[in-house]
């Protein structure tokens, strides 16, 4: 099959060493498929101004809670950039084009957003993929501090961040270390393909849904649950071909599968039909 040229073009970016893909690209590409008409470099000049008006703002001494405060101040005071907390399923919230217009956003695409600005002033951060919620945090040897852009760039301490997601969460959390690790450019890219997945497969917009997975597989090509979510929808596109090797494969790859019985199931209706 054919793919758009934006599928190529994040294809293209994405067959890279993780710390050399362009994580704005990459984003703009995965929204162009939705925008045809979109041009990614109008969006790419947008940070780039951006990040030149908040170096205009920063202050002689570039210590790092300053920059941060710089950074907020301009993104939220003066830009008014906000989390979109009455439509937080919105798509829209998903593509990084919709989100610098629209100045509104999820914790991950407003993530987005903080690290290329901080990236453009030399103030490089990455993202902190917490489940449920998502954080940056600067690469900073003074300190271990964490960024919340969804709440107007909140600066959280490590003891924070538990209060942080049991409030997003809305329920106590047995906390783990681990959720405070950085994540890859891949892994960012994948949580917001995921986002927009689920969000399409809860409107029963397959097409949508399929090329979202699709795009996940390209960033992770052997991951089993994606392998079966796109075998499925193969299925249920009629595309039985696609879907066998599909299934086949997740079976293989995990076969004490919950789900198993039921994927047999619809192996052997294809084989017969």
């Amino acid at each position: 099959m054919d793919f758009p040229l934006a599928r190529q073009r994040f294809y293209q970016e994405i067959c890279q060493l993780d710390d050399q893909i362009n994580l704005a690209k990459a984003a703009l590409y995965l929204a162009q498929e939705e925008y045809t008409q979109l041009d990614p470099d109008e969006y790419l000049n947008a940070l780039d101004v951006m990040a030149a008006e908040v170096i205009e703002r920063l202050p002689q001494g570039r210590y790092p809670l300053r920059i941060l405060q710089t950074i907020n101040q301009y993104l939220y005071d003066d830009l008014g950039f906000k989390g979109n907390t009455e439509r937080y399923y919105d798509p829209r919230n998903s593509f990084l084009n919709d989100v610098l217009e629209r100045r509104t956003g999820i914790p991950i695409t407003l993530s987005v957003v903080y690290m290329e600005i901080a990236k453009r002033i030399d103030f490089p951060m990455v993202g902190v993929g917490m489940p449920g919620h998502f954080l940056i945090r600067p690469v900073v040897d003074e300190m271990t501090v964490f960024v919340d852009p969804f709440n107007r760039g909140d600066v959280l301490f490590p003891e924070d961040c538990q209060a942080r997601l049991e409030q997003v969460l809305g329920q106590p959390v047995e906390w783990r270390p681990e959720f405070l690790e950085a994540v890859s450019t891949r892994q960012i890219l994948a949580r917001m393909l995921t986002n927009l997945k689920i969000i399409y497969l809860q409107q029963n917009d397959r097409q949508r849904a399929l090329s979202m997975v699709e795009r996940i597989l390209l960033l992770f090509p052997n991951t089993a649950t994606e392998l079966r979510d796109r075998g499925l929808l193969y299925y249920q596109a009629g595309r039985w071909s696609e879907a066998i090797p599909d299934l086949e494969a997740y079976l293989n790859a995990v076969p004490d599968a919950r789900d198993g019985n039921v994927i047999q199931e619809l192996l052997r209706r294809m084989a017969e039909g």
